[in-house]
C-alpha cells in the first residue's frame, strides 16, 4: 500500500502535487498561503535546498508567528501593571544592593519549573516590582502562565466572592498560573481594615498554591513584622511556613529610584 502511494506521488505533475500539499496544510490547520509555498519552492529550486531546509524555511515563519501570538496572549492574561524589562532596568543606581547575576539567573525561570517561591523584601522604590514583573515577562516568553495582582486587589476580589458565594471558583483562578506575582504586600492597610477576613483570604491563596506552582511575593515589610501586619500571630506563622520554606529570598537595602526622580525633576519657578 505504501509503495502504491509512493508510485502515485511520483507520477503526479508539480501543479497537482502543489494543490495536494496545500490541501494537507488546510486539513492540518497550518496557515501556509499559496504565495508563500510558491516563493519557498522557487527559492529551494534556485538554492538547491535539502528537503529539511525547505521544510524549515516553509514552516519556520508560521511557527514563529504562532509563538509570538502565544507569548502576546500570555502577557495579556498576566495583567502586569507595567511591562517592565530587565534590559530597561538601571543596574548602576543600586549596584551594591542588587546582584545582577542572581537576577539574570532567576530570569531563566528555572525556579518556576521547580515550583519554588520567590520573595523580594525592601523599602519602596528600590526596584522590586520592576524586577519581578520583568521576570514574569520572561516567564511568559518561555511558555509559563503568569498572573500579576497586588495584595489589595486579591483581598478586594476574594472579599467580593464571599458576598456572592463564588470563593471556591475565585481561588481556583489563583491556582492555575504557574507563577503568581503578589505585589505591594504590606501596602494594603485600608483593604485589610475594611475586610476582617483579609489575612485568612490571603492565606487561602498561598495555601492553595503550595506545591502546585511558584508564588512571587513583593513586600516592603520584613518577616518579623508579618505578625503585626496580619494581626494574627499563629496565622502569620502558618503564612510563613507555606510561603518561605525552600523559597528564594532576596532583600534589597538601597536608595529609592522614585526619590531620585523627584530630586532630579526640574523645579518650577516660584511666583
Amino acid at each position: 500500500m505504501r509503495g502504491q502511494k509512493s508510485a502515485i506521488a511520483k507520477t503526479m505533475n508539480p501543479a497537482t502535487m502543489r494543490e495536494r500539499c496545500l490541501n494537507h496544510f488546510d486539513i492540518l490547520g497550518i496557515p501556509v498561503a499559496p504565495e508563500a509555498l510558491d516563493a519557498t519552492l522557487l527559492r529551494a529550486e534556485k538554492e538547491a535546498l535539502p528537503h529539511l531546509s525547505f521544510l524549515d524555511l516553509l514552516l519556520g515563519e508560521q511557527a514563529a508567528c504562532r509563538r509570538e501570538r502565544s507569548i502576546a496572549r500570555r502577557i495579556s492574561e498576566a495583567r502586569f501593571a507595567e511591562r517592565k524589562t530587565l534590559e530597561a532596568f538601571d543596574w548602576d543606581f543600586n549596584k551594591k544592593a542588587i546582584d545582577r547575576q542572581q537576577i539574570e539567573q532567576l530570569a531563566a525561570c528555572e525556579f518556576i519549573g521547580r515550583k519554588t517561591n520567590l520573595i523580594f523584601i525592601g523599602q519602596a522604590g528600590v526596584g522590586k516590582s520592576h524586577i519581578v514583573q520583568a521576570i514574569g515577562l520572561r516567564a511568559c516568553a518561555l511558555g509559563y502562565r503568569v498572573l500579576y495582582k497586588t495584595s489589595a486587589k486579591i483581598i478586594s476580589e476574594l472579599t467580593s466572592s464571599l458576598a456572592d458565594k463564588t470563593l471556591p471558583q475565585e481561588l481556583r483562578g489563583y491556582t492555575r498560573p504557574q507563577l503568581l506575582i503578589i505585589d505591594e504586600f504590606g501596602f494594603d492597610r485600608v483593604e485589610r481594615l475594611e475586610s476582617p477576613q483579609a489575612a485568612h483570604l490571603l492565606y487561602k491563596v498561598v495555601a492553595s498554591r503550595s506545591q502546585q506552582g511558584s508564588t512571587a511575593l513583593i513586600s516592603n515589610i520584613d518577616f518579623d513584622q508579618w505578625g503585626d501586619y496580619l494581626i494574627d500571630g499563629p496565622l502569620a506563622m502558618a503564612f510563613l511556613d507555606r510561603l518561605v520554606e525552600g523559597a528564594i529570598i532576596i532583600k534589597i537595602k538601597g536608595d529609592s529610584y522614585r526619590a531620585r526622580s523627584v530630586r532630579s525633576a526640574p523645579q518650577k519657578p516660584e511666583k
